[in-house]
């Protein structure tokens, strides 16, 4: 895929021309994208950049890059620039799996231990109201479906390979496990403990689609990093989505930042001596990849596109469907099952969940504009994306300010994107 120019006096970008008019936008009003970032967060340095790609109808609505991808090199952000996806890797190992599905190699409703026959002795810890505790069996197995939607009952795990989505003022979440961990380590060492609940029955943000990973890595064969190369990213031509960044793309990798107490912008993590130089074992299907704004849309397109993109068809239109649907018992949405305190990269009102993808149950539920059945994620440095097939519309935002939430960059976005509709 021949790499595209970002700047104000281009009109052809990622081999797409800019249209806002054909994809139904009325462009002054598109414009406030970039306006709204540009003085409410690079020019106050509340972030130090960000890059934003809109597409409808086929074609590229809008394409942006603002600031610095690297504050402290003075390096803009570039269409190129490759970012942290942290959780917006899950819809990806979701996307895998499912390849698996159609064919023929599991069921939802197959238990995980069928595969993974070390988890086929959970127990599950519960608590009496006078504070004691029992082990007992669970009202039943986890099941594939589970893993796909955060519903396994698996916790924060033990203390070597601990899940962190909230990370720390000086680091990155919990997601590199150390060096020689695999996936096979994380589902050996989540076998040694309890669940903290029946599967299927509550909802909590943890090391399922890791889990899902290994899943892939049994069904196919193959280490799971392959896998996603010869399924994905290599037919979709998703070049420079990986484990890692390799050294000719160090140049272009972004810096990570955080506040701290003055609120002042923060290197967290220097591109050029981040871990992320190196390939690591443990294969994060949860959060493990880097992408770029171009890639990580082809992704997204071939979603909104029934699983097609470029006559290159990774999933079917029906299995998309199966993804995107609401599969939270009786269509309900997060908030009722989302145990209290959990984590989550959408709000939890009016949000149902598919599989591995938030599902909106409409703007009247999710209180903001959108439409029922979009789908959406994020991840922890505060990237978002959503799919909008009611409205033929795909967006992908990209930034390196962690933790998520500090910010309501989607709903923000949303309003403004949805306001400059003109068909």
């Amino acid at each position: 895929m021949k790499r595209g120019v970002l700047c104000p006096a281009v009109t052809v970008v990622l081999d797409l021309e800019v249209d806002p008019v054909g994809a139904g936008f009325d462009p002054s009003r598109l414009a406030r994208v970039d306006e709204h970032l540009r003085t409410r967060y690079v020019e106050p340095g509340k972030i130090a950049g960000c890059q934003v790609l809109v597409f409808r109808h086929g074609r590229l609505a809008h394409a942006s890059g603002l600031g610095h991808a690297d504050r402290e090199r003075e390096l803009p952000v570039a269409p190129d620039t490759v970012w942290r996806i942290y959780s917006m890797t899950k819809p990806i190992t979701g996307v895998a799996l499912l390849t698996l599905y159609e064919r023929g190699l599991f069921r939802l409703t197959d238990p995980v231990h069928r595969f993974l026959p070390e988890l086929r002795d959970l127990k599950v810890l519960e608590r009496d109201e006078d504070g004691g505790k029992r082990l007992v069996e669970p009202a039943r197995p986890m099941t594939v479906r589970d893993a796909l939607m955060h519903m396994t009952g698996i916790g924060a795990g033990p203390r070597r390979i601990r899940f962190d989505p909230a990370g720390s003022p000086d680091r990155p979440p919990s997601l590199r496990a150390g060096r020689g961990a695999t996936l096979q380590t994380l589902v050996e060492l989540l076998a040694e403990e309890p669940l903290r609940f029946h599967p299927g029955t509550h909802w909590l943000y943890t090391w399922s689609t890791d889990v899902c990973a290994r899943l892939v890595e049994v069904l196919s064969g193959q280490r799971f990093d392959e896998y996603l190369a010869a399924t994905i990213f290599e037919p979709l031509g998703m070049v420079d989505t990986g484990f890692h960044v390799p050294d000719e793309a160090i140049d272009r990798f972004a810096a990570l930042y955080r506040r701290d107490s003055q609120k002042r912008l923060v290197l967290v993590d220097d591109p050029r001596a981040s871990g992320y130089r190196e390939q690591p074992t443990f294969l994060s299907g949860g959060g493990g990849l880097v992408s770029t704004g171009p890639d990580y849309l082809r992704f997204c397109r071939m979603l909104l596109g029934g699983g097609e993109l470029d006559g290159v068809r990774v999933l079917s239109r029906k299995t998309v469907e199966l993804m995107a649907s609401n599969h939270l018992p009786g269509g309900g949405d997060l908030r009722q099952f989302a145990l209290p305190g959990g984590y989550g990269e959408v709000g939890f009102d009016g949000m149902g969940f598919g599989l591995t993808v938030a599902v909106s149950n409409g703007p009247v539920a999710t209180g903001g504009v959108g439409s029922a059945g979009e789908y959406m994620w994020g991840g922890f440095a505060s990237t978002a994306f959503w799919i909008d097939p009611a409205e033929d519309l795909a967006v992908v935002f990209m930034t390196q300010f962690v933790p998520s939430g500090t910010f309501d960059f989607r709903g923000q976005l949303k309003s403004i994107v949805y306001g400059a509709l003109d068909d």
